[in-house]
């Protein structure tokens, strides 16, 4: 598998990634509604601000996507959605950027990333296809479900152990972060904030990432839980526990 990640801001290649949101969003997991998005595109008030970026295949499909939002007078959709254990107000606002909708293509997601990006599989249930079958029941959501049952409590391995292999495997969502890394330090971003599941929070503790439950779990688009982490702090857990991973992604900076 050869992608290359590039910044987006061209209207069309923006307009491939707003399709393939919808292709997942809507169609596949069912977290948003259909006839919500007349046009095929899932699109916020947060794009317009928004650092976007694409994966693409050998063919220029695009085949992943996320972005990265710097504070604005929209603010961030962390605070708008989630209640907080911090006061937002403490933190560098300058310096401040959210990581948000990532999406993979199904073709390029392996059945185990599923639970990771989408969540337990009896949370997809409960919150994503039965509360939008309930509203669309002649609608089928296309996911396809895990098979095994979801276990946040699994120890963690060495990142010796399997860096090479779990890298490959999880190509798509390591180059997303990797260019979402490179430019914060570009932009001298100090500390990001997420929405996500905690699968793809232990999946990417795996590598070396480290993020920080600040608020309780909620319902967006699945269960989700609002994260923070600092970049610095970020770095350091990295380097000590998958050197690798570091050295790949500081490359060229």
């Amino acid at each position: 598998m050869s992608l290359i990640v590039r910044h987006v801001q061209d209207e069309q290649e923006l307009t491939e990634i707003y399709k393939l949101r919808y292709k997942v969003f809507c169609l596949e997991w069912g977290f948003e509604k259909p006839d919500s998005h007349a046009e095929r595109i899932v699109t916020d008030v947060y794009d317009n601000n928004a650092i976007h970026f694409a994966a693409q295949d050998e063919n220029q499909k695009t085949v992943g996507a996320i972005m990265l939002i710097p504070d604005s007078s929209e603010g961030f959709p962390l605070e708008k959605y989630c209640e907080l254990d911090i006061n937002p107000d403490e933190l560098p606002r300058n310096t401040l950027a959210e990581i948000s909708r990532m999406v993979v293509h199904r073709d390029y997601r392996r059945r185990s990333e599923d639970k990771y990006i989408y969540g337990p599989d009896e949370e997809r249930r409960s919150i994503g296809s039965f509360h939008f079958q309930q509203s669309y029941p002649n609608h089928k959501v296309q996911h396809r479900r895990a098979a095994d049952k979801y276990r946040s409590r699994q120890p963690a391995r060495r990142p010796n152990e399997f860096y090479g292999d779990r890298r490959r495997r999880h190509e798509v969502i390591m180059d997303l972060y990797k260019a979402v890394y490179q430019e914060s330090k570009r932009r001298q971003i100090t500390h990001w904030y997420s929405v996500m599941t905690k699968g793809i929070v232990n999946l990417l503790n795996r590598f070396g990432f480290s993020f920080e439950a600040i608020g309780d779990p909620v319902d967006y688009n699945g269960i989700r839980t609002p994260y923070m982490t600092e970049l610095v702090k970020l770095e350091q857990d990295m380097e000590a526990r998958n050197p690798e991973l570091y050295e790949e992604f500081i490359k060229n900076l």
